[in-house]
């Protein structure tokens, strides 16, 4: 198995807050989801979408596949991009998250090349960002055990495992005003992405 390959965008959520589905935002006339698969296959070249909503992605080019634990939040997705993903590390982003950071995946890569860590992820002050994140395959296990016991938090599985942390310092070399880790929840803080693109002339629309 390769160490590195696999990409998975997480579909889920209630996109409550956003009053639509986040599934279907739009950038520059093309959904947003699209345009991050887009800019994945520039590092990886197995993509994998987990949404409990396959009839949104008949003409998407990526796998898709749903959660295996249902009703279980981020984590559940998690679950199912690692146990669908033919590498032993896989990253992971959300579908409202429209900044990808290459140079940062591939220096997450090198922090994953110099060790048996189960993972990599980026540490502000005492919180986790959560995507954005390699994992590994191998907690697979610890996964379901903590699911089986009704637990959902990504925060307590990465403190109870070896994962390579990345801190805010390192972190702000890639990404200054740390847009990598930007997720729109709200019609407010799309709008706000939309202002912020439009300066920098990239127009955004829904």
């Amino acid at each position: 198995m390769k160490k590195f390959g696999s990409a998975v965008v997480l579909a889920g959520g209630k996109s409550t807050r956003m009053g639509f589905d986040k599934q279907l935002l739009n950038i520059n006339g093309k959904r947003l989801i699209s345009w991050i698969i887009e800019k994945l296959k520039d590092e990886f070249n197995d993509i994998i979408i987990v949404s409990n909503k396959p009839q949104y992605y008949s003409e998407v080019d990526c796998r898709i596949v749903s959660d295996i634990i249902k009703g279980m939040g981020p984590l559940s997705g998690i679950h199912s991009g690692l146990m669908n993903a033919k590498s032993q590390y896989v990253y992971f982003i959300a579908c409202d998250m429209p900044v990808i950071n290459i140079n940062y995946i591939k220096h997450m890569k090198k922090c994953l090349d110099n060790g048996n860590y189960h993972g990599c992820i980026t540490q502000v002050n005492d919180w986790i960002e959560p995507l954005n994140a390699f994992y590994s395959k191998s907690i697979i296990s610890a996964i379901e055990c903590q699911l089986n016991r009704g637990r959902r938090s990504v925060f307590s599985l990465v403190k109870s495992l070896d994962f390579y942390i990345v801190n805010e310092v390192i972190a702000r070399k890639f990404s200054p005003d740390w847009d990598m880790f930007i997720n729109l929840n709200t019609i407010e803080e799309f709008n706000e992405f939309k202002v912020l693109q439009e300066k920098k002339g990239i127009g955004v629309n829904v």
